[in-house]
Formats: structure tokens, sequence, C-alpha cells
């Protein structure tokens, strides 16, 4: 089954959901629906995923996002790929846990690595970072203090070599080439003052 034709059963069955195709897997816009879109993804018989294989973070810059991988064991060849964004400032997203107890610890990384809290976690700590560390390491505008920020210094050398960038793969570069400067300015200010 495609994430197309899951997009077509799921917005039958529920009226009024949001969802959009991204790359072959569903975002879901409204995060309130991801609980019990996932409970019901779970129960259908058309569905049956009852495996979540992995939920991971991903920094986009101006949001945050968390990737869901669910499989059936009883239809083998049924999976999906979910998606849910929540805003930078207040990374926030409904646990899965009540529906798949084994993303108790994967929801722990993302909360970990990115910042993003999942309301209804039943122990959402950090798993990897010792309890005092600060900010969340795999945000892109994290800056360790004592790491060496390097510049995209021609982001146009992939074009440049015949390889077509998109214009938004562009955009990101010029992008983390501003914070790096920013981030360097700051440091350099904090060092001389």
């Amino acid at each position: 089954m495609t994430a197309a034709d899951a997009k077509t059963k799921i917005e039958k069955a529920f009226p009024g959901i949001k969802l959009r195709l991204v790359r072959e897997s569903l975002l879901v816009e409204n995060p309130a629906d991801l609980l019990k879109l996932a409970a019901w993804l779970k129960e259908s018989p058309d569905f049956k995923l009852d495996y979540l294989s992995s939920a991971t973070g991903a920094d986009l810059l101006t949001y945050l996002e968390v990737i869901y991988h669910l499989y059936s064991i009883a239809h083998k060849d049924r999976s999906l790929v979910l998606r849910a964004r929540t805003d930078r400032e207040k990374a926030s997203l409904p646990s899965l846990v009540p529906v798949f107890r084994g993303a108790e610890y994967q929801e722990r990384e993302v909360y970990d690595m990115y910042g993003i809290r999942f309301e209804g976690h039943p122990d959402l700590r950090r798993i990897f970072m010792w309890d005092g560390f600060e900010g969340w390491p795999l945000r892109k505008d994290y800056l360790q203090e004592d790491a060496e920020t390097l510049e995209i210094a021609d982001v146009n050398w992939l074009e440049k070599r015949g390889i077509k960038i998109p214009a938004e793969l562009r955009r990101q570069a010029e992008e983390l080439n501003r914070q790096g400067k920013r981030a360097v300015a700051q440091k350099e200010g904090k060092e001389a003052g």
C-alpha cells in the first residue's frame, strides 16, 4: 500500500483530518490528531500497523519534525511513515507510548537530542546526555562552547560539478553559514569581553 493509498483510507475513516504527502510519507498537519491516528492504524484491520520500528527527530531550521516508521507484523507488506512537526520554541508533540510501548526510549532520545517534549510520556528525561547538560546537541543552532565553526565556503560547489541542487537546500546552506558567522561573532565577543 502506498502512502497515497493510506492517505485516502485514513481520510475516509477520519473526516476532517489534515494529512499531506511528503516523499512517500504522511505529514499529520495537526499534532493533536497523532495519538488517535496511531491507535487507529494499530487496530484497523486494513492496516494493523502494530510495530513502531523507529521514531527519530529532524531539525529543518524553521521547525522540528519527528518521523515514525510503522510496520505490520500480520500484513508483511504494510508499512507507513508518519511525520509530525512542531514549533522550535515550544517543541511539543503527544507521546505515542500509550499506543506503542517501544516509543518510550525512542521519544526520550528525541527529547534528549532535539528538546521535543512528548506530552503524556511516562518518564521523559535525558537518556544519553547527563542531567546537567544544557541544550539540544542535534539542533542546527546548537553551539558547543569549544567547537570550531566551519563555513560552507561556496554553496554552489555542487553545481560547478554539474550536480543540480534544490533551491531549498541552497537556502538552508546559506542560513547555516549566517548562523555560524553569528555564533563565531558571539563567541569572539565573549572572549574579548
